[in-house]
C-alpha cells in the first residue's frame, strides 16, 4: 500500500492532552494535490492510506477514532472517542463526532 501522506512532527496542537499532528500528502489523489496541508491527527491509525479518506483544514481526528474509505472530514470538524467515519461520508464545519 502506497503511503499517501505523512505527520509533520514539527507541527502539532494540544488536543485533551493528546498531541494532534499536521499531515501533508505524499500523492496525489482524489480531490488532494500532492503537498498539500492536511488537517491533524494523533496517529496513523486515525486515518487510512488506502482508499481517498482525508483529513483538512484545521479539522482534527483523536483518540481511537477511524477516518477510511472515501470519507472527508474538513472545517473545523471534530471526531474523537472510538468514531468511525467510512464510506463516502462528510464530517464538515464545526460538526462534532464522538463515539
Amino acid at each position: 500500500m502506497e503511503i499517501k501522506y505523512e505527520l509533520l512532527r514539527n507541527e502539532s496542537v494540544e488536543v485533551f492532552g493528546q498531541t494532534l499532528f499536521r499531515i501533508r500528502a505524499k500523492t496525489s489523489f482524489s480531490f488532494v494535490n500532492e503537498g498539500e496541508m492536511g488537517g491533524y491527527i494523533a496517529d496513523e491509525k486515525n486515518l487510512s492510506h488506502a482508499g481517498n479518506a482525508w483529513v483538512s483544514g484545521n479539522a482534527w481526528v483523536s483518540g481511537n477514532a477511524r477516518v477510511s474509505g472515501n470519507a472527508r472530514v474538513s472545517g473545523n470538524a471534530r471526531v474523537s472517542g472510538d468514531a468511525r467515519v467510512s464510506g463516502d461520508a462528510g464530517v464538515s464545519g464545526n460538526a462534532g463526532v464522538s463515539g
